[in-house]
């Protein structure tokens, strides 16, 4: 099996069978919950097919050094972007095209740089690999770019897609790639991958992250405790238990933080409204902010099935409309008082 990973053995092991049968499909099609190992597995795969993971390693996004590289890009205006389009290649059979910018998305330069670098040859044996890291990020442009290259690609490349959500892409680009699909681990293996890499408080951090080893590992407590006391006072508010004015401090403060991007609390947000569906299904054992349930189960009793659905209706609106560089404490104010006027 693939060192080092884990969850998802049903997806390992059909992977696996592909290499010991020589059978590699030109375009494969990871989805699933972000941070359950979608770009992991990928480079291990490409490894396996390439050799020298210790250089594909080196594209990994949460390493220390890529991540000072994708927030210094932030900075940069959009001209010098699309002037010098984001890869990495530290191994030169293997690119990894990732998202770019403060909105975090797949540019039509890096697209058809992808198309450019598509039929060079492989250094060395006889194939290269492209990764493009969520590629449910990309805009139209950049899809119809990419399906090009798609629906004639040269015989020696082989392109690993991820994707949270692969009903945002093309179903065009769907239909062109074998699709593998990657569920939630389970919490004891997250705290067993945990366990493995000395990190604290392996428990709650599984518990938290909802079944994602990924975001298990890189989870700022507190920083986490933080935004879901904004995001329990949004739902006070909205569900008319708190006065309006209660919620306005958090809305001032969230606003008023430049580096704060509204993706992550609707991250929260989505994990509090699933625990209060869970309070109201009657299946308490499936709440992950077990340690806020003196703030949960008032909440549970003051809302509707129907409500939490608009609620969950409205964050996905939201989570779209990210992209286009909202404004997060005018959007969160807005779904406030809908939800309140529900």
């Amino acid at each position: 099996m693939f060192e080092g990973f884990a969850g998802n053995r049903p997806v390992a092991t059909a992977l696996e069978r592909m290499i010991a049968q020589e059978r590699i499909p030109q375009t494969l099609l990871f989805a699933g919950p972000e941070g359950v190992g979608k770009a992991t597995l990928a480079r291990r795969f490409a490894a396996r097919l390439l050799g020298g993971a210790e250089k594909i390693e080196r594209d990994d996004l949460s390493l220390p050094h890529n991540r000072e590289l994708l927030a210094e890009r932030e900075k940069w205006p959009a001209e010098r972007r699309s002037e010098d389009p984001l890869l990495l290649a530290s191994h030169p059979d293997f690119l990894t095209f990732p998202p770019d910018g403060p909105l975090r998305q797949i540019s039509i330069q890096q697209m058809r740089l992808l198309k450019d670098r598509a039929p060079y040859k492989p250094l060395k044996g006889g194939r290269r690999v492209f990764l493009i890291d969520q590629i449910d990020r990309a805009n139209e442009q950049a899809a119809n770019s990419l399906l090009k290259t798609l629906e004639e690609p040269p015989a020696h490349l082989v392109l690993l897609l991820t994707a949270e959500n692969p009903y945002d892409l093309l179903p065009t680009i769907r239909s062109r790639a074998v699709q593998f699909h990657f569920g939630p681990v389970p919490d004891d293996e997250v705290c067993a991958f945990l366990a493995s890499r000395g990190v604290d408080s392996a428990a709650r951090r599984a518990a938290l992250a909802g079944g994602s080893p990924g975001a298990a590992v890189s989870l700022d407590l507190e920083t986490y405790e933080r935004r879901r006391d904004a995001m329990l006072a949004l739902l006070a508010a909205a569900s008319g238990l708190a006065p309006y004015g209660a919620w306005v401090k958090h809305s001032e403060a969230i606003s008023a933080a430049k580096s704060e991007r509204l993706e992550w609390y609707l991250k929260v947000l989505y994990s509090l409204l699933e625990d209060l569906l869970a309070l109201t299904s009657g299946v308490a054992a499936r709440v992950r902010n077990a340690d806020v349930r003196e703030r949960l189960d008032p909440l549970a009793q003051a809302v509707s099935f129907e409500w939490i659905r608009l609620a969950v209706k409205r964050v996905d609106e939201l989570v779209h409309l990210v992209r286009r560089n909202i404004q997060k404490g005018i959007a969160l104010d807005a779904l406030v008082l809908e939800l309140r006027a529900s």
